[in-house]
């Protein structure tokens, strides 16, 4: 039985899909590190009872991101090997959009984060995953990514947030207003 340790790592580097190393504090793992962990919180926020949260819906972006999060592991020239993200999954993100927001009252003010804990979970990913799209970004200007990238994760930001405001209003909770 092999063991989850390596112990090529404890100088500080990882190995890249493709057999290059680089530091672990490079912007390419920063991404994709961010990647997992926005895919951790989306786990969390599948534990939630409350039925605006559509398990299956999830389930199939924290595919979408490991897709992701595989292609901005992999070197330049392992990238093209790699799915990643397509546009279909833009698409995908757009229509969950839509169909969320159909039932929901137009936004005429700014929302704080919460209202009830699928909410704050949601407002959690959300952050998150905009810190994956900076990343991204920032990966961008030293090494051209897919377009779709970071369209990607700007539309998945754009979801949660609406998912959040539905999750609120399937179960009658309230959104707390910004009063500034």
């Amino acid at each position: 039985m092999s063991k989850i340790y390596t112990k090529k790592g404890d100088k500080g580097d990882t190995g890249l899909y493709g057999g290059e190393r680089i530091p672990k504090s490079d912007i390419r793992v920063e991404a994709y590190g961010t990647v997992d962990e926005l895919n951790a919180y989306l786990g969390l926020l599948c534990t939630s009872d409350n039925p605006a949260i559509e398990k299956e819906v999830i389930f199939a972006i924290q595919n979408h991101l490991f897709n992701l999060g595989a292609y901005l592991a992999a070197t330049i020239q392992k990238q093209a090997e790699i799915a990643g993200i397509k546009q279909e999954d833009v698409r995908f993100l757009e229509q969950q959009i839509d169909a969320a927001e159909e039932h929901l009252p137009p936004l005429r003010a700014f929302i704080l984060p919460g209202g009830n804990t699928s909410a704050a979970y949601c407002h959690i990913a959300r952050t998150v995953c905009r810190r994956a799209e900076r990343l991204a970004v920032s990966l961008h200007q030293k090494s051209p990514l897919k377009p779709e990238v970071i369209q990607y994760l700007n539309r998945l930001s754009d979801y949660l947030f609406v998912l959040s405001r539905r999750s609120l209003a399937v179960v009658g909770d309230k959104e707390i207003l910004w009063k500034p």
